[in-house]
């Protein structure tokens, strides 16, 4: 994931995924901006050995809560743990 992150061709990948109001949430999984990646850090770093064994499982709350501990945006969390959660239920096919 941090492959792109911040480099021309990861914006060029964010550009080509923009909706009409600018946003790009599903090329953030592919490829996120270095402040999204350095916030997905910050919260990987604070969550229990539980947390992020069980991230796939997280709740809408834990989520929430994992957020407001690590003074990050809520919504750019919910997307990468949505998006790691499609992953482990794909990968299980």
């Amino acid at each position: 994931m941090a492959q792109f992150a911040g480099s021309e061709y990861g914006k060029m990948i964010r550009g080509k995924f923009k909706d009409i109001e600018g946003g790009s949430e599903l090329a953030m999984l592919a490829a996120p901006s270095v402040e999204e990646l350095e916030q997905l850090k910050t919260a990987v770093a604070i969550m229990t050995p539980s947390e992020k064994k069980n991230a796939d499982s997280l709740t809408d709350e834990q989520v929430q809560k994992i957020a407001d501990d690590a003074q990050i945006n809520t919504a750019n969390l919910a997307i990468f743990i949505n998006g790691y959660m499609l992953y482990c239920r794909n990968s299980r096919l």
